[in-house]
């Protein structure tokens, strides 16, 4: 389907491998430009809801996914306070019968190895390290990326999936550094040994306290437990995979209940991370050029969407650019269209989700407990079905 130049991707993270791999499926060639010395993803969990399965499916990849994922049963939220559950999603048979499709965790690195190894399997991906882009040309018939060590490579289309600190989205929108949310994340993984066995739930499970919030998961076969845990401490600036000690982390979690605590003593060679996000934009694309991910709407990690979002990106980009062939520019300008709001409304209600539902006190803490304990699963099916309903192709 295409001649020429192929498509230039800078970022060969899991949503600049799910584009090429997007791409190829719907005969595009690409150069995959990651500027590490070798392709690999930071992090451990990740939850994958519905609409993640419906973009590996897209993708091709489904039945892998599939074979590396854990089931859970329930979604769960506890009060970090109290010590009690609050209300619980089961995520069974009618869950899903109503979304089509499962809701699991995966260990962040073995996703993307799912799609490493998708895309080093197919002759229209190129995949080259040490190539980080500082930014690009274009003369309206073809975009030529600038490589950051002088180098310049010429492509049909530059997608820009280079993240929180994108590079591609500095020259094309120039809104400055991220949002500092004020809430830094610390994350283990623990032997499943080592949790408390009374709290060994096939759950994603959610301890919602003032300010702050601790989430598990069982994670590689049950092999492991997922320990990330936040506070609202007001950081300033800043911070990406700095070693914490359990000490420092505990500063946070001292006002919760003792059950609560003892989760995070479980943990250990901890890493903390300062959140950040972006307000979100209208400008996604300037001419052949187009952001994608966490480039295009960075978000709080409180909808466990990030990736997802991403994902869905890369479906709606190939299917766009399929649907515009020889029009670049009208490609990439659908794909907008379709994503911008959708993208949009989860990095608005991630950010009020974090103030609304994981971190209140008092009184408005024991509104958020009465209104949640009343809605029953199917009710929940319902608040979920803008997100985990469809594709993403719509835009909705």
């Amino acid at each position: 389907m295409q001649a020429g130049h192929p498509i230039l991707i800078t970022g060969g993270g899991i949503g600049g491998l799910a584009t090429a791999l997007g791409l190829a499926r719907r005969g595009f060639r690409s150069i995959v430009l990651e500027k590490a010395a070798r392709f690999g993803e930071i992090g451990a969990g990740i939850q994958l809801g519905p609409n993640a399965f419906h973009a590996f499916d897209h993708l091709g990849v489904g039945d892998t996914a599939r074979a590396m994922a854990v089931y859970i049963d329930q979604l769960r939220l506890m009060d970090a306070m109290g010590g009690e559950e609050i209300t619980h999603i089961d995520l069974g048979e009618g869950f899903r019968r109503r979304f089509g499709n499962p809701y699991a965790v995966i260990h962040r690195g073995d996703l993307h190895g799912v799609f490493l190894r998708a895309c080093q399997d197919s002759p229209l991906v190129e995949l080259r390290t040490a190539s980080a882009v500082a930014g690009y040309e274009q003369d309206g018939a073809t975009v030529t990326a600038l490589l950051a060590g002088g180098g310049r490579i010429a492509g049909a289309a530059l997608i820009g999936a280079d993240g929180l600190w994108s590079r591609i989205r500095a020259q094309l929108v120039g809104d400055g550094p991220p949002r500092v949310s004020g809430h830094t994340t610390y994350r283990s993984v623990i032997p499943t040994e080592r949790m408390p066995e009374a709290l060994r739930w096939n759950a994603a499970t959610l301890w919602a306290g003032p300010k702050c919030h601790i989430v598990h998961y069982p994670l590689s076969g049950w092999a492991l437990f997922n320990l990330v845990v936040t506070t609202h401490n007001d950081a300033l600036e800043p911070v990406a995979g700095q070693p914490a000690s359990l000490g420092e982390v505990m500063r946070g979690f001292g006002h919760i209940h003792p059950r609560a605590q003892g989760i995070i003593r479980q943990g250990t060679d901890w890493k903390l991370w300062v959140l950040c996000d972006r307000e979100p934009v209208e400008r996604w694309v300037d001419g052949r050029v187009a952001l994608l991910g966490d480039a295009a709407h960075p978000m709080l990690q409180y909808m466990a969407q990030g990736a997802c979002m991403a994902m869905e990106d890369a479906v709606c980009l190939a299917e766009m650019l399929a649907a515009h062939p020889g029009r670049i520019e009208a490609g990439l300008g659908a794909y907008r269209g379709r994503r911008l709001l959708r993208t949009a409304r989860v990095q608005l209600q991630s950010r009020a989700i974090g103030e609304h539902v994981y971190h209140p006190a008092g009184p408005h803490a024991l509104l958020r407990n009465a209104i949640m304990s009343a809605r029953s699963s199917e009710e929940w099916y319902e608040v979920m079905a803008w997100l985990y309903g469809g594709s993403g192709l719509s835009g909705g």
